[in-house]
């Protein structure tokens, strides 16, 4: 069960190839509307099975006229519903409709403003004439197909919005999907309901209804099991099975013994006493630990944790007798990051909750949040009723701490981050950051570098401190936290945990690097 219902309306977005693909299908999810993105090429079975009430056309880095450009499928243009692209997304489809694009004298990348030169049309009702929008774009068109009219300009693009109302088509130059554009949210919602006729329909409850629905047709009478960390998105999973089929549900927590200090012991409690689920526990520490000694790169890391609970759970499946389904909380990054095509994006890291199961582990996949980004699993979370301090629980990969000790992981290693980790988290508390910051931990470096203490030379670790503002995880900023908590910080890790000696904060932002170290 990983496809949501047909019966949803839904707008499809065609990705080709832009970096804020992503941010259009949150923006019309924030409208309301439910969206799925598909690769440029996808075939038209797909869509069909989708049956879109329109379509979105990303943007892209290539130019429509190069060699072997990413181009709009003819059924995709017959299928007569409303299309809006965007940028290159427009240009495209006023290229193959005999319209002229080219290559721009002055390019345009960054803040603009467009002057709305119908502001009765659908997609710019209840908007100022003036807006400033991001642009970032170095061909222009030129001509417009027959048919088509300018609805907005700029100084340099004398179509910085079109239509072809008798054809349903639209575009805009410019990215209303990117903050920068003051009412792109606004245009978006405009293009959904007013064009395309979408009503309010996802919500957290019509998803927590249907998601239950679902999950009962399919169980029936089956077992059904789901791993759960204590994060907000197998809690979730977990939660909505429970509300599905009850006690049909054993819910298994495997303590790696990579959790962060007194996670465990923490998570068990909550789990079965706020939220009443049968759980069991699996203490196999000494195994992941045995299993990555020697081991130094991040990506064999992850294979290894990977392959070492998918073991530990079977162990505990067989002492279960009879199981029939797995529930998991795959989200849609999880799913997007680690796909592998040259229309879709290139993997970034092995994520151990995507790919299907071992062939010897016959049960079959529930994943009801797959399509879901993780601001999104919140607010299903908050609807279900769950606790404050569970639903906003700050995001923890799946291999946990090994991926945040650059280097071996042993059980002294472990302990180091622990306390650092969390003088970290408890410091951010302090200083009522909690909210405002998507991630925030310590990482222990392989790196030694010379101290004073008193009157002595040390010569001990570099432990790191890494917080990220984000909305979804896909991208995200280095949170400009005040100094003087991170004075704090530094201080009362050098101070009281053992073998550190230097604390180094990381102002990078993803992209160029990851949200986690490893």
């Amino acid at each position: 069960m990983s496809t949501p219902s047909l019966s949803r309306e839904t707008i499809v977005v065609l990705d080709f190839g832009s970096q804020y693909t992503q941010l259009i299908l949150r923006r019309v999810r924030e409208a309301r509307v439910y969206a799925e993105m598909l690769p440029w090429d996808a075939p038209q079975e797909e869509l069909d099975r989708l049956d879109p009430k329109g379509i979105i056309l990303s943007g892209g880095p290539n130019s429509v006229y190069d060699q072997d450009a990413p181009y709009l499928p003819r059924h995709v243009l017959e299928r007569g519903i409303p299309i809006l692209g965007i940028c290159y997304g427009m240009q495209l489809f006023a290229h193959q409709l005999g319209g002229r694009v080219a290559r721009t004298t002055q390019c345009e990348y960054g803040l603009a403003e467009i002057q709305v030169d119908a502001p009765d049309a659908p997609l710019f009702q209840g908007l100022p004439t003036e807006q400033k929008v991001w642009m970032s774009h170095g061909d222009r068109i030129d001509d417009l197909p027959e048919g088509f009219i300018a609805w907005a300009h700029s100084a340099s693009s004398p179509f910085a919005a079109i239509a072809d109302e008798s054809r349903r088509l639209y575009g805009l130059q410019f990215h209303p999907e990117v903050a920068h554009t003051e009412h792109g949210p606004a245009i978006l919602e405009n293009f959904c309901r007013r064009i395309c006729g979408c009503q309010d329909e996802w919500t957290p409850g019509s998803f927590i209804e249907e998601s239950i629905a679902q999950i009962r047709d399919a169980v029936g009478s089956g077992h059904v099991i789901c791993a759960v960390s204590g994060g907000v998105d197998s809690t979730v999973v977990a939660t909505l099975v429970q509300r599905a089929v009850g006690d049909q549900l054993t819910a298994i927590y495997v303590n790696t013994g990579l959790m962060r200090k007194n996670e465990s012991e923490e998570t068990m409690a909550r789990l079965r006493e706020q939220l009443g689920l049968d759980v069991v526990y699996a203490d196999a520490s000494e195994t992941f630990l045995d299993a990555l000694k020697g081991v130094v790169d991040p990506e064999r890391k992850r294979v290894i944790i990977g392959n070492t609970f998918i073991d530990v759970f079977e162990d505990e499946v067989r002492r279960l007798g009879q199981v029939d389904f797995l529930a998991q909380g795959t989200l849609y990054p999880d799913v997007i990051e680690s796909a592998i095509s040259a229309q879709s994006a290139v993997k970034i890291k092995t994520h151990h909750n995507v790919g299907g199961l071992p062939e010897d582990m016959r049960m079959e996949l529930i994943e009801p949040l797959r399509y879901l980004f993780k601001d999104e699993v919140r607010e299903v979370g908050r609807a279900l009723g769950l606790p404050d301090d569970m639903v906003n629980r700050q995001p923890f990969p799946g291999p946990g701490l090994a991926v945040r000790i650059l280097g071996e992981v042993t059980y002294p290693r472990v302990a180091t981050l622990q306390d650092a980790d969390a003088i970290v988290r408890e410091e951010i508390a302090r200083a009522g950051l909690q909210d405002e910051i998507w991630q925030y931990f310590a990482v222990l470096t392989p790196l030694m570098s010379v101290g004073v203490m008193g009157d002595s030379r040390t010569y001990a670790n570099v432990a790191g401190i890494r917080a990220v503002t984000s909305e979804d995880g896909m991208t995200a900023d280095w949170a400009r936290i005040p100094f003087d908590v991170l004075a704090r910080m530094s201080s009362r890790i050098v101070n009281e945990v053992p073998g550190v000696n230097r604390v180094v904060y990381d102002i990078s932002s993803k992209p160029p690097a990851t949200i986690e170290w490893e």
